[in-house]
């Protein structure tokens, strides 16, 4: 059972996503990860957020299966998190023409 979300009372998992997503900081994390696993104190530096905050949105990421915690590497990006970055690629090529305003 999906259970609601903020902004949905259906808790469909779309709208469960966008909610993860939209959080402060959620989408950054996901991007830096794109190429490789990377450490807690690597990724609070990149993204310039608290230490708190990384630890909260690593946590949902990682409930969420998006990123795991490899002991020897780092954060990482899942199978199910590789795909989500894959499937957002041509939202960020679009995102790039549209702000030279093509």
């Amino acid at each position: 059972m999906v259970k609601a979300v903020r902004g949905s009372r259906t808790g469909r998992p779309v709208m469960a996503l966008l909610d993860l997503l939209g959080r402060r900081w959620t989408l950054r994390l996901v991007w830096e990860l794109r190429d490789y696993p990377r450490r807690f104190r690597d990724l609070q530096e990149a993204i310039g957020a608290s230490p708190t905050i990384v630890n909260t949105r690593l946590a949902e990421l990682r409930d969420a299966r998006l990123v795991a915690l490899d002991e020897a590497a780092g954060y990482r990006l899942t199978p199910l998190g590789e795909e989500l970055l894959r499937l957002m690629l041509p939202l960020h090529q679009w995102a790039e023409k549209w702000a030279k305003g093509a």
